[in-house]
């Protein structure tokens, strides 16, 4: 069964197409992967998911319900959410508040403190900082403090763009471990371009 479904998707800034009638659907469960080189819309179409770019014309739906015309609120509540492109954590915020946001901005406050747990269960690395400025994290422990953000209000689907970036081979292989188990514990996830390693991380994500 399909939990996300696009249909003709086109997203245009200005009347400039950065995405063109582009089809597809992610089953439930599932690990899928938009590839395409720098340019191609990956990043645009992810955002547009999300109601976070301009969504010029097809039909999103999302466990049966359209989400084109909803915003990016609303669309997280119904448990989607999105770890962009260059991490974009607080800075200024500690771990632990940067966690607390993830949770606030998706479902609410209520168990916040459980999900801020299995967090730093899931990133032990985290656990280690919680008090620390996110902002004086290496670029890999700021990648997991923005996948651990995005899990904290335990999303069904899971938008991850270019997760690998710039990270050192250890991290990357610890992300996409990370990304197996969640599959196994039921979240979908969808995937800007992986890496150049693509072959080497696809045998992980299928194997």
């Amino acid at each position: 069964m399909a939990l996300l479904e696009v249909d003709g998707l086109t997203v245009a800034y200005r009347g400039i197409r950065a995405v063109r009638s582009f089809t597809f659907e992610v089953a439930e469960g599932e690990i899928v992967t938009i590839l395409g080189s720098n340019g191609a819309g990956k990043t645009s179409t992810l955002n547009a998911l999300m109601g976070l770019a301009p969504r010029e014309e097809g039909v999103i739906r999302f466990d049966g319900t359209r989400i084109d015309r909803m915003p990016t609120e609303k669309i997280a509540k119904l448990g989607m959410t999105l770890t962009p492109e260059g991490r974009r954590v607080f800075p200024a915020l500690t771990v632990g508040e940067n966690l607390t946001l993830g949770a606030i901005a998706g479902k609410g406050r209520s168990g916040v403190a459980e999900a801020r747990e299995r967090a730093f269960t899931r990133f032990p690395i985290l656990a280690e900082r919680r008090r620390q400025l996110a902002g004086t994290l290496s670029g890999g422990e700021q990648q997991q403090l923005a996948i651990a953000r995005s899990l904290m209000s335990a999303p069904r689907l899971l938008l991850l763009d270019e997760p690998s970036l710039g990270l050192a081979p250890v991290i990357v292989d610890f992300i996409f471990e990370l990304l197996v188990g969640l599959r196994d514990d039921g979240v979908t996830i969808l995937l800007g371009r992986v890496s150049h390693r693509f072959g080497e991380v696809r045998g992980r994500l299928v194997g």
